[in-house]
């Protein structure tokens, strides 16, 4: 977030938490929730992404997006629960079970439903365990922890009967992977790559509300609502092209506010 003394809400003339230049927009930390809010709802109605008689499956990992977007859903009235995956990832922070203890947390405090999902005791084995077995080790985690979540998530939303799954991947998300796509010219990514994607045969519908917010809006949201989340990075993301993407843009946003959302 970005305030000072000097700068006030554009709705309100308090004073302002968060100066979102790429908006022109200043805003006092109840109409940021506010905004947030509605922003959201104005996604889920744009792409018309699922209807209050839905039933929706919110993959958490513990990080502040996604549960910022389950709180969303959950003071918006929709019937959302949650869904973590536990990767069987360690680090020096014990990565996958810290995540876990955050969504638990988030959704114990709210009485809500988390669904739980250990990758090891359904394949035999954890993330890092399966990438070392995949083409003797040259595997990235990444790739394999990728692929195994959204076998997980649909096989999950199936199997329980929700109509939807919502990830709360963000605009830098967003940009990073198109740019990605883009200059390794994956066109059948590029042609994936939609706020919605519709239903299948198997497959439950998959909507990114958050598609259109930049990280530090989902960042503040969840400050603001003392969202409690683990903040380390996953230990394998060090290094990858994705965090690289996400370095360059934002060198460029700086220098040309808006930039993400043109591109």
């Amino acid at each position: 977030m970005s305030s000072a003394p000097s700068m006030k809400c554009r709705k309100c003339e308090a004073r302002a938490v968060i100066r979102m230049r790429q908006h022109r927009l200043a805003l006092c930390k109840t109409h940021t929730i506010e905004w947030f809010i509605d922003q959201t709802l104005h996604a889920i109605k744009k792409y018309q992404m699922f209807g209050r008689d839905e039933r929706i499956l919110v993959a958490v990992s513990g990080g502040k997006d996604s549960l910022a977007l389950w709180d969303v859903l959950w003071q918006s009235g929709y019937q959302a629960d949650g869904l973590y995956i536990d990767l069987g990832i360690a680090g020096e922070i014990d990565y996958s079970n810290e995540s876990r203890r955050f969504a638990r947390q988030f959704a114990e405090t709210r009485n809500l439903t988390l669904h739980g999902v250990n990758i090891a005791e359904t394949y035999g084995q954890s993330i890092p365990q399966l990438a070392q077995r995949s083409r003797r080790g040259q595997t990235k985690p990444c790739a394999v922890c990728g692929l195994s979540k959204r076998h997980v998530m649909n096989r999950v939303a199936r199997e329980m009967g929700y109509a939807v799954l919502a990830t709360a991947h963000n605009l830098d998300d967003e940009v990073a992977v198109l740019m990605g796509n883009v200059m390794n010219w994956q066109t059948e990514q590029l042609t994936r790559q939609s706020p919605v994607l519709p239903a299948a045969a198997g497959f439950a519908r998959k909507v990114k509300p958050f598609c259109r917010f930049y990280e530090r809006e989902t960042a503040a949201y969840s400050l603001l609502r003392e969202i409690e989340y683990i903040e380390d990075e996953c230990p394998f993301a060090e290094g990858s092209k994705q965090l690289s993407y996400k370095a360059l843009i934002n060198r460029m946003e700086e220098e040309q506010p808006g930039v993400k959302l043109a591109f």
